[in-house]
C-alpha cells in the first residue's frame, strides 16, 4: 500500500495543493478545482516532502522556469496518458487547439474526448492542460477556474515573449 503525503503551497493564483504517492507527485489541485482530491488521496501532511515541486513551481512563477523536471505519478486510462503526454510537448508561452491536440495524438475526431482527458489532468501547471484552448482560439473550460487559465497563458505569453491576444475571447 502506497504512502499518500500532501502539502499546500502558496502561488499567485492561489494556495496549490499537492499529493504524493511514495514520494512521487500524483497531483496538483487549485483552489476550486473541478475533481478536488479526496481525504484518502491526499493523505498525512508533510510539507519537507514537496520540497523540489515547490521550488520549481517557485521558479516557474518568478519567470525562471519554462519546463519541469519532476518524477509523476500520472494514474488514468491509456488515452488520458496519451493525451496527457502530448500536452507536456506544447511549448511554454504557446496555446494550441483540442482539435490540434487529437491530431497530436493520432485521432483526428477525437477533440471532445481530448477535451475530457484533458479536463482529468491530475497534475495541472506542470501538465500544462492551460496551454489547450478553443478551436476558434478561445479560453474554454478548466478546472481552476478561466480566470487562472487566462492568468497563466497570459503569464507565459510575457515570459516567453509570445503575442497571442486573448483580450477580445
Amino acid at each position: 500500500m502506497e504512502h499518500r503525503t500532501h502539502t499546500v503551497v502558496d502561488s499567485p493564483i492561489g494556495p496549490i495543493t499537492l499529493a504524493a504517492g511514495d514520494g512521487v507527485l500524483a497531483g496538483l489541485y487549485l483552489e476550486q478545482s473541478r475533481y478536488p482530491p479526496t481525504p484518502e488521496l491526499l493523505g498525512d501532511p508533510d510539507p519537507g516532502a514537496f520540497a523540489e515541486v515547490a521550488d520549481q513551481l517557485a521558479q516557474y512563477f518568478d519567470g525562471r522556469r519554462a519546463e519541469f523536471d519532476l518524477p509523476l505519478a500520472l494514474v488514468g486510462t491509456p488515452f488520458q496518458q496519451r493525451v496527457w503526454a502530448a500536452l507536456r510537448e506544447i511549448p511554454f508561452g504557446e496555446v494550441i487547439s483540442y482539435r490540434e491536440l487529437a491530431e497530436r495524438i493520432g485521432q483526428p475526431t477525437a477533440s471532445r474526448a481530448v477535451g475530457l482527458a484533458n479536463g482529468r489532468n491530475p497534475i495541472s501547471i506542470i501538465v500544462p492542460c492551460h496551454r489547450v484552448v478553443g478551436s476558434s482560439g478561445g479560453l474554454t473550460g478548466y478546472g481552476g477556474g478561466l480566470h487562472r487559465k487566462r492568468h497563466l497563458i497570459d503569464f507565459e505569453r510575457r515570459v516567453a515573449g509570445v503575442t497571442l491576444d486573448l483580450t477580445s475571447r
